[in-house]
């Protein structure tokens, strides 16, 4: 039959499909036919009868022929690779029946022959032409997954692109939609929640995943949704999540969505799932997760009716039994045992020369020593410096250890009893307190952070570090303030606290306070606020910017200011244009520093690709000296992609470029940058970079390069990166900045002795602690300027990974919230999203019994049936209640 002259012809593939055989018909065909075994010959030879009989005009043989044709395509069993035979067969005749198909009178029977052509559309139609979709459309209503899974697949590839074109034309989508929702059903059905949400987010219209999620799939449903977000553009990636959330409270899967609350920093959400659970233990559960994230977090009694479990659960909140676990890790572990910064040295191991130059008594070693004494120490409540039981009265030799340091080193000093005695407020306080009747400033002074650094991230109903440090703000002595100051920050950091705003605001715009004051009210602000957006302080770190003379705008600690500005909006995204418009206002010597460091930080965390490219372009200039503001921008780059594990291998490709290319002052914050993106996670090909760097002819790369060794083994007690700092600390013996630097990286990776973590993501790396964050960022933000802050006199600003420590441990408790000790697996983390059945989570695993502790990547899972973990990721502080279904086996 000679194709219909009215038929709308697509193009030129239709007419090769038709004209092809008319060339030499009969060799053609009898070549084909003798590949064929009888039966495929038998099919060919039926389906071209078919075709024909559809073209008949007596309506019950083309119903005949419909059916046949419909059953034989449904019927075919194809393997992966192969078209389908009746497909295959059919393919020359796809024009001829379009033809035909133009030429029917309405029908069912045209209906029929729409749903055969849709189908074979699936290997016939040209690209681009949406012919599947347009006869699906056209055919009957029937139920498509009878067709088989490529096609509805096919069909939802044609949708999205149909529904982009008609969203462009303004056109009706009714029609789409209504074959979405069949879509989404088959695929929910199907196990392929991947291919359903990504319809849904191609259509704008994820609300309806809500009515096709059930028991058996909202997990691996939510999963997909959760993972990537991460990879959506806003807002979109917060719909995405906000979808998850519905979901998972739909299923009561309450700590799951409470993960997303806090992800989304959203408190409505964190209250409404306090008051729709009812599950005490479940409770208790979502307070560890809070606590280990910081969040200040006051329960009412919509939440909690019953008083006594009220205060019971804010003491979970309120982070007052972590130096308890944490206690009785290292017992369970067996590291009770004090190290002085000799053990750590382990200078025995080295040759000769090191050795002998390391026995003098400098008060820069001795300087060093405290602060590896404390990290090592952190939260152990003894050591052999300064908390040694005297022979003679009290304050005896304690007393000697302080007075071996210098001036401000004597700062440092009294601060590290904070550090030794971490979380634990009561014996800590008592201890601090004899420094506080000294005479000497720096010990008054580092008396007054030790009692910031003892309560950083615990909170407590009486407030024992706002009433202890409060009367000391407004002393004459700029030691003591800074003190004080820095000690409110790191006490309240993340708190929001109003009392301390109206404390520490005034002396931003004092124009008598000193520089260096001012510097350290704005960076504790930030930690107190971070995140808020809080205008009111927004504005007065704004109006201290603007009254900064030129000569103090060259100062190193200015830098502070900008870093504090940034630091309220962290990880807030767009909310901080406004104020980044006005620094656009500030005088040029500070004005990109400020620019860059808002930036950085008010993408923090989100994997903002486009803020990525914005901020290597600003290291890709090539500038005079004297340009600051590059450094904030390198830093800026690992703050953004640290978000998801492509970014961030992305990341550290790229800072390789901008050390082969870059300016000087874009190398000495490299090294920075790759300490912040594998933060005591030692990646072997950064740990190589780091070495390489060490050795750097120029000194400031040098020492940035030893500081990010020990940050990217903090805690973890790698042996490799300790070796490394060793052959450094012979390398560099005579050279005492640097072997300062050395040592202070030495006390890093043994951090805790091995039980603390730096890194600011928990809960299997999806959540982002902001304070913890915070503190990280402003030691680099000062270590862009080694000489001036961290070697000069403001060493402690080393204690502001105060804010970034944490166990990093898997503690299970029973009901009552008292240790029990379970067999656990373990192992790597897999990433399953989206595979299929029920896939392994952990690789590689062992076997211990808990309290365990996890290294970067690693998750644990119960290897026992006889409980069940109320959370869902065990890490931290795990309740675990009995499986009432299990029996023991005898």
């Amino acid at each position: 039959m000679a194709p219909d002259p009215n038929s709308t012809s697509s193009g030129p593939r239709e007419e090769a499909s038709v004209k092809v055989p008319s060339k030499d018909p009969k060799k053609k065909d009898e070549k084909k036919d003798e590949d064929l075994s009888d039966e495929d010959l038998a099919l060919k030879q039926q389906l071209e009868l078919y075709v024909e009989r559809v073209q008949d005009s007596d309506p019950g043989l083309q119903k005949m022929a419909l059916e046949s044709m419909r059953q034989e395509i449904r019927t075919a069993t194809s393997s992966m690779t192969s078209v389908p035979k009746p497909l295959k067969f059919l393919r020359p005749h796809y024009g001829a029946l379009k033809s035909f198909y133009e030429t029917m009178g309405d029908s069912d029977l045209k209906k029929y022959l729409a749903d055969i052509l849709s189908v074979l559309a699936l290997t016939m139609s040209a690209e681009g032409e949406l012919e599947s979709l347009k006869y699906r459309l056209l055919g009957s209503e029937g139920d498509i997954g009878s067709w088989g899974h490529e096609y509805v697949r096919n069909l939802a590839g044609e949708i999205s692109q149909e529904y982009a074109k008609r969203q462009s034309e303004e056109a009706p989508i009714d029609d789409l939609m209504e074959l979405v929702q069949q879509i989404v059903a088959f695929h929910m059905k199907h196990n392929a929640e991947p291919e359903a949400v990504d319809l849904l987010m191609e259509v704008e219209d994820l609300d309806l995943l809500v009515e096709h999620v059930d028991k058996t799939n909202h997990k691996r449903t939510c999963l997909y949704l959760t993972s990537s977000a991460r990879y959506l553009p806003g807002p979109d990636d917060i719909l995405v999540l906000d979808i998850a959330y519905v979901i998972y409270l739909k299923f009561e899967e309450y700590p799951n969505a409470l993960q997303i609350a806090v992800f989304l920093d959203n408190m409505q959400y964190v209250k409404q799932i306090f008051t729709s659970c009812d599950d005490l233990l479940q409770k208790k559960q979502f307070c560890y997760i809070l606590a280990r994230h910081g969040v200040a977090f006051e329960l009412d009694d919509e939440m909690v009716v019953d008083n006594d479990e009220r205060e019971a659960l804010q003491d979970i909140i309120n982070n007052s039994k972590l130096s308890e676990g944490y206690l009785t890790l290292a017992r369970d572990i067996e590291v009770m045992e004090p190290k002085s910064p000799e053990d750590i040295y382990k200078a025995h191991l080295l040759d000769g020369r090191a050795s002998a130059g390391a026995s003098v008594d400098s008060a820069r070693q001795n300087l060093a020593a405290t602060f590896v004494n404390a990290f090592v120490n952190a939260g152990f409540g003894q050591d052999k410096l300064m908390t040694v039981a005297s022979e003679a009265s009290s304050g005896g030799s304690s007393g000697n250890w302080l007075f071996k340091n210098k001036e401000h080193g004597k700062a440092s000093a009294a601060a590290s009893l904070g550090m030794i005695l971490l979380w634990d407020v009561d014996s800590g306080l008592a201890q601090i307190d004899k420094y506080f009747h000294s005479n000497d400033n720096h010990v008054i002074s580092g008396a007054l952070l030790g009692v910031g650094i003892v309560n950083c991230g615990i909170k407590n109903d009486c407030d024992p570090a706002l009433a202890l440090l409060a009367d000391y703000i407004g002393k004459e002595d700029p030691s003591i303030r800074i003190g004080a100051i820095l000690g409110l920050g790191l006490a309240y950091a993340g708190c929001q606290n109003d009392q301390i705003r109206c404390k520490l605001t005034p002396i931003l715009n004092d124009a008598k306070a000193p520089l260096d004051v001012i510097a350290f009210t704005a960076i504790s602000l930030g930690f107190v606020y971070v995140g808020s957006c809080n205008e009111e302080i927004a504005q007065a770190i704004i109006f201290a910017l603007m009254d900064r003379s030129d000569s103090e705008l060259g100062e190193p600690l200015t830098r502070l200011l900008p870093l504090g500005l940034g630091l309220l909006y962290l990880g807030k995204q767009e909310s901080v244009e406004a104020t980044a418009e006005v620094s656009k206002t500030f005088n040029e010597k500070i004005r990109k520093y400020c620019d860059m460091t808002l930036l950085s930080c008010a993408y923090a965390g989100t994997g903002n690709v486009l803020k990525v490219q914005h901020l290597l372009g600003q290291c890709a200039q090539h500038l005079e000296k004297g340009e600051t503001h590059q450094g904030p921008a390198v830093l800026g780059i690992a703050m953004v992609a640290m978000a998801e594990e492509l970014g961030l291998e992305m990341a550290i490709r790229s800072l390789e470029h901008l050390l082969q290319y870059g300016e000087q002052n874009i190398r000495r914050a490299v090294p920075l940058a790759l300490g912040l993106l594998c933060i005591s996670n030692p990646k072997v090909n950064v740990m190589d970079t780091l070495s390489r760097l060490s050795h750097d002819t120029d000194t400031e790369v040098a020492m940035a390069a030893v500081i990010s060794l020990g940050l990217i083994g903090a805690g973890t007690n790698n042996a490799r990166i300790a070796g490394m700092l060793r052959n450094l600390s012979s390398y560099y013996y005579k050279e005492a900045s640097l072997l300062f630097c050395v040592r202070i990286a030495q006390g890093l990776v043994h951090l805790g002795k091995g039980l603390l973590t730096l890194a600011p993501y928990h809960s299997d790396r999806f959540l982002l602690s902001p304070s913890a964050l915070a503190g990280i960022v402003t030691l680099l933000h000062a270590c862009l300027d080694m000489k001036a802050i961290i070697l000069g006199k403001y060493h402690y600003v080393l204690y502001v990974l105060v804010l970034a420590m944490q166990p990093r441990m898997l503690m299970t408790v029973d009901e009552d919230l008292k240790p029990l000790s379970v067999p656990v697996r373990v192992g790597q983390a897999v990433d399953v999203v989206g595979q299929a059945g029920r896939p392994k989570t952990i690789t590689g695993f062992q076997t211990h019994s808990t309290p365990v502790l996890l290294a970067a990547g690693d998750r644990a899972e119960l290897a026992t049936e006889k409980y069940i973990p109320v959370s869902p990721i065990l890490e931290g502080f795990v309740i675990l209640k009995e499986n009432p279904d299990y029996r023991e086996d005898h």
